[in-house]
């Protein structure tokens, strides 16, 4: 089968394609497979039965059930979610938005996919744009985004120890630069992998960069505020016209609904909602639709808040708590980073035998799944810094014992490799 440039790029090996194959595989062969390699979040029961409710009320309606299958939205998305989400927005955080600020997305990957082949790429007459991410590690899913080879740009972060086996990545705002060439600026708040929270202050100054070059501030908040507020650090929640916030339905307990918001400027919501209609006519009515009550009702903020973070943030410190154990304190260096939000622990294991992909094969070997660290660096030569193959990214969303024992398996693993080199 011949394939264009662009059928090429798109089905070759990516970090993101093993990622999901990986995930899908296992699910789909009954093996007792220890789950620890994607972001699939966890149940949380209380908000599984407010969706229950939701959805109960809507299949007695028989013209909400109309609207949730049986009739296009617009390019832009539902927009009954749409005015409610602008209503509650202004309402608690005084933004000014109108609905023409907000555009939804068939989940907020293909959003990204959007907005950075929009901002980034050929320009024409021989100009070519990046798209800077000031804080490596970054998201899988960034990665193979681009149409265009050599999309993004990223910064090697400052590294400091926050306890004896604990440290945190901070931007190097001496080496971020953003030049003519420079497209956008791109960070995840929390960020996928490490659960770094880039700080107000941080983030205020990455803001004045953008409105220094004239460029968008995309701030992927996923993860982040106002909603699902996986969040274990103060983090304010922020936007103006220079700033493109993405949230994301999936992490509040919906992912297969695949949802994602848009919030920015007016022009960037009329071009995306052009693309929506060239790529997928409309977007899916169903998350909209679900999540619509409990934006009009401000309960998904106090839902966020109340439960969502804190059964996060409890899962993370029984997560921490383990792996400590399993480690002890003499075996190898070894350190997670500061868990600052999110659902996942970032592993590093200074100096390790073996690379990431090696550890990642022999756990998988042995039943646990994670996703070996040496993904997570788009925009980064490929050699030159070892500490790419010295990394894991670990998911705690699942179950407790589950997840417990497979950070053991991992301390074992890690051991066993330190034992095998004779060290």
């Amino acid at each position: 089968m011949k394939l264009s440039s662009f059928g090429r790029k798109f089905t070759a090996d990516a970090g993101i394609t093993s990622l999901m194959d990986d995930l899908g595989n296992a699910l789909a062969s009954g093996d007792d497979m220890i789950m620890m390699g994607g972001g699939n979040p966890g149940h949380i029961p209380e908000i599984q039965e407010r969706v229950q409710q939701i959805l109960a009320d809507i299949a007695r309606s028989e013209g909400d059930t109309r609207r949730m299958v049986g009739i296009y939205d617009p390019p832009q998305g539902e927009k009954q979610f749409i005015a409610s989400l602008t209503e509650l927005l202004n309402r608690e955080y005084g933004w000014g938005l109108k609905p023409e600020n907000i555009a939804l997305t068939n989940g907020s990957q293909a959003a990204f996919f959007m907005l950075f082949n929009m901002f980034g790429g050929d320009y024409g007459s021989g100009v070519h744009k990046h798209i800077l991410l000031p804080l490596a590690p970054e998201y899988i899913g960034y990665a193979d985004a681009g149409i265009e080879p050599g999309l993004f740009h990223a910064v090697q972060p400052d590294i400091s120890f926050t306890d004896a086996h604990e440290f945190k990545y901070r931007v190097d705002f001496d080496a971020v630069e953003v030049t003519g060439e420079t497209g956008a600026i791109c960070v995840s708040r929390p960020t996928n992998p490490t659960g770094n929270v880039v700080t107000d202050d941080e983030l205020a100054r990455l803001e004045a960069m953008a409105r220094q070059h004239n460029i968008p501030l995309i701030v992927d908040g996923a993860y982040g505020t106002p909603f699902p507020n996986l969040l274990f650090v103060d983090a304010t929640p922020h936007w103006n016209e220079q700033v493109i916030l993405c949230l994301s339905l999936s992490k509040f307990g919906l992912p297969a609904v695949r949802t994602g918001i848009v919030i920015a400027a007016e022009p960037v919501i009329k071009a995306l909602s052009g693309i929506n209609a060239i790529m997928n006519l409309a977007t899916g009515s169903f998350g909209a639709m679900l999540a619509e009550p409990l934006v009009r009702s401000g309960e998904i903020l106090s839902l966020s808040r109340d439960v969502v973070c804190p059964f996060y943030k409890a899962k993370m410190e029984r997560a921490v708590a383990v792996f400590r154990d399993a480690m002890g304190e003499d075996s190898c260096r070894w350190y997670v980073h500061k868990p600052e939000g999110a659902m996942f622990l970032w592993l590093w294991f200074p100096d390790l035998p073996i690379t990431s992909l090696e550890l990642y094969q022999r756990l998988k070997e042995r039943g646990v799944l994670v996703v070996s660290g040496h993904y997570f660096f788009p925009g980064l030569p490929e050699d030159g810094w070892q500490h790419r193959h010295e990394c894991l990214r670990v998911t705690y969303s699942q179950d407790d014992e589950r997840v417990a024992r497979g950070l053991r398996i991992i301390a074992e693993e890690v051991k066993a490799v330190w034992a095998d080199a004779g060290k």
